[in-house]
């Protein structure tokens, strides 16, 4: 045993790429994990979205995996991928040898929470939407604690140990001086401001709808100033239709800084996934939620729900609404601030979980928990052994079979 391993820093690795749901999220933790006096080391995928992200991972180590999601076009490059994801996996966990692996959901998170599993590690996994992705619902039997967003996804999980914790968001998302996020970005002090935003990689659907109405929103809103977030496909053809009409209107392919961009707006128009939820309720920011109609499970919508019900938000459904409907809703926001008013309370009604703290904190007991036989016992550096029998019997088909 090596003497210097017993007084080494705890070490954590996250698994989190592959989409901004997913990597700012295990951001968000990992910085609450370095500041408790951990060190961590993130594994993302190669993805653009992945590599922007990073620039706010100060302090952590990160590995790049060539994992894909799964696709009925790409069944045999995800197999194939996947494959060679676990491989390094294997390859940098044992070199890295982390105390803890958390998986924050999606298809990166896989390869490395089996590996670690398969090296004896304590694994465990977030899932941040109201109904679990396939990532999750595979992996949920076979690590030692589930971690979820929203409550109602606690029944669609098989696993003997749930937490609720809320879903992390990095620590500068909280409400802030709209002037002063304003002046950031260049944007008039007071009149009105819309923020459009399809998600980390934006969503062309959202972009025309929004610009298909534009005309008459500035027609009837002359004053009106929009914040735009198009996504890097659709950056350039949405920035020459407000170059060309002459409008007052920030436009970026993505912003890092969101939390400026959230701080700035009266309202936002955005996709309803979980990451975004959570940063629009941490800024109490209204909203009008377009969930993304090919969602797995239409769990965006599921999302929208859960915020539409309580008031807290407004569920634009693309299926059955048009633009008519968006912008007569945009209209209300404009010509009522009262309604806005009544979101933002709804918004301040809700929980205020530190979600962050409370993922951190849960990987924290399971390092006091575990740390100490690991660094202190002399069986430490060898694998724990689990059955193949009850891997397969208990991992696999007894468990899955009771998920929804």
């Amino acid at each position: 045993m090596n003497p210097s391993s017993l007084n080494r820093s705890p070490r954590v690795a996250i698994a989190c790429g592959g989409s901004g749901g997913h990597l700012f999220p295990g951001i968000a933790v990992g910085e609450v994990l370095v500041q408790k006096g951990c060190r961590v080391i993130l594994y993302v995928s190669s993805k653009e979205i992945d590599q922007q992200g990073l620039k706010d991972a100060g302090g952590m180590d990160v590995e790049i995996l060539p994992a894909i999601g799964l696709t009925r076009r790409s069944i045999g490059r995800f197999a194939s991928r996947s494959f060679e994801s676990f491989r390094l996996s294997i390859q940098s966990l044992r070199k890295w040898d982390p105390d803890v692996i958390l998986g924050m959901g999606g298809f990166t998170c896989a390869p490395p929470v089996l590996a670690g599993k398969i090296l004896g590690k304590t694994t465990l996994i977030h899932e941040a939407n109201s109904i679990p992705g396939k990532a999750v619902r595979f992996l949920a039997p076979w690590v030692d604690e589930v971690m979820v967003g929203f409550a109602n996804a606690s029944g669609r999980i098989a696993s003997n140990a749930l937490s609720r914790t809320g879903m992390p968001v990095r620590s500068q998302f909280s409400p802030a001086s709209q002037d002063s996020c304003r002046a950031v970005l260049g944007l008039r002090p007071s009149d009105p401001l819309v923020l459009v935003m399809g998600g980390s990689q934006g969503a062309h659907s959202i972009n025309a709808l929004f610009l298909g109405i534009l005309p008459e929103l500035y027609r009837n809103n002359p004053a009106l100033q929009c914040l735009h977030l198009t996504g890097f496909e659709d950056f350039e053809r949405v920035r020459a239709v407000y170059r060309k009409m002459d409008l007052h209107a920030v436009v970026r392919p993505f912003l890092t800084e969101m939390e400026y961009a959230l701080g700035a707006a009266d309202f936002a128009i955005s996709r309803s996934g979980a990451s975004s939820m959570a940063e629009i309720a941490a800024m109490k920011l209204p909203s009008i939620l377009i969930p993304y109609p090919h969602a797995a499970q239409n769990h965006q919508y599921h999302n929208a729900r859960v915020f539409a019900e309580k008031g807290a938000a407004c569920l634009f459904d693309s299926g059955c609404q048009g633009p008519s409907d968006l912008s007569n809703l945009i209209s209300r926001f404009l010509e009522n601030p009262s309604t806005l008013e009544r979101m933002r309370n709804c918004l301040m009604n809700e929980d205020d979980i530190p979600a962050s703290e409370n993922v951190a904190g849960i990987v924290m007991s399971h390092l006091r928990r575990f740390g100490s036989q690991r660094r202190g016992d002399p069986g430490h550096g060898m694998r724990r052994e689990f059955s193949r029998s009850k891997f397969f019997t208990d991992g696999v088909y007894t468990k899955l079979s009771t998920v929804s």
